[in-house]
């Protein structure tokens, strides 16, 4: 199997112990689930994530696996909004839409990077939400890691300027594109309607609402020798696109939630079984803050150092 830069074979993944539906984003987050009172849903969202890291370290991924306890932070169970990490040893902090999401920045998370692996700088957005300017993370983008291509939806959490920022400090071609679900409704975060792997990328066209922008994008895609898997809004909706590919032991894993896989046609999911392994995680109470298991994985894109025996 030969490495690809899109396919991290190190995940940082947080285990909350308050896990609730964030009041604070659910104005913009139709994927999210409203009025939900489960007594237990914090206890149900532990061990998801707790089953969750253990089948992918059974699958050769390394996941370093950190707790939250605080009762802060509803979201913090998805870590990919706050940091991003790229080749090169280069790790970004973002700015937060949410106040309470601002808390989830963990500086220890960052410290454990700099131990483990070669992170030369640290470049640090945090500071533009004073201004009102934000752009979460690989929420906020689909990074393509090969062409060097940053795709983001148009949204309050997207700031044009924030990103052109970003693009021209990491080396990426922003790629902004407006969409929304059959209802109008913008769609909050670009990972929940793409995923971009090695050999396939996975895209909810139909939200897409420019046409020249939809076929510009397709045929960048289709450019770099991508098979196309084209999906529906309402499968979407069931998190079909917020899918990440990982390097596992022998092969490329796809990881993506059971709700997600259920919602794939026979045929589409055996075109994407031909390109790379198929992991379903089962995550149906964090599916209920909006998110599912692409946001709950921070992939980690840094080489790392070597460890004296």
């Amino acid at each position: 199997m030969r490495h690809s830069p899109q396919a991290p074979a190190s995940v940082v993944m947080i285990r909350p112990h308050n896990f609730n539906v964030n009041k604070q984003t659910a104005d913009d987050n139709s994927f999210q689930a409203a009025g939900i009172e489960l007594p237990d849903i914090a206890e149900r969202a532990y061990r998801e994530i707790t089953n969750a890291a253990e089948t992918l370290r059974s699958h050769g991924v390394t996941v370093h696996l950190f707790d939250d306890v605080g009762t802060t932070t509803p979201d913090s169970v998805f870590p990919n909004n706050w940091f991003s990490t790229h080749a090169g040893g280069h790790v970004a902090v973002y700015p937060m839409r949410a106040g309470n999401r601002r808390l989830e920045r963990r500086f220890d998370i960052i410290e454990m990077l700099k131990l483990k692996y070669r992170v030369q700088e640290v470049v640090d957005y945090s500071g533009l939400e004073a201004d009102g300017l934000f752009l979460e993370g690989t929420g906020a983008m689909v990074l393509d890691h090969i062409d060097r291509v940053a795709y983001a939806v148009r949204s309050d959490r997207t700031n044009p300027v924030v990103l052109e920022r970003f693009a021209t400090q990491f080396g990426f071609e922003p790629m902004v594109f407006d969409a929304c679900d059959a209802q109008g409704i913008p769609v909050y975060h670009t990972n929940v309607l793409m995923c971009i792997g090695t050999d396939f990328a996975m895209i909810g066209t139909s939200m897409m609402r420019d046409f020249s922008r939809r076929e510009e994008i397709l045929a960048r895609l289709h450019n770099s020798d991508r098979y196309i898997v084209e999906l529906r809004d309402d499968q979407i909706a069931r998190f079909a696109g917020n899918a990440l590919e990982l390097e596992g032991s022998g092969s490329r894993l796809l990881a993506m939630s059971t709700t997600a896989l259920a919602s794939l046609e026979p045929s589409q999911r055996d075109a994407i079984a031909e390109r790379v392994r198929i992991v379903a995680l089962d995550i149906p109470s964090i599916e209920m803050a909006g998110g599912s298991v692409r946001c709950t994985l921070a992939g980690i894109h840094l080489s790392p150092r070597f460890q004296a025996r």
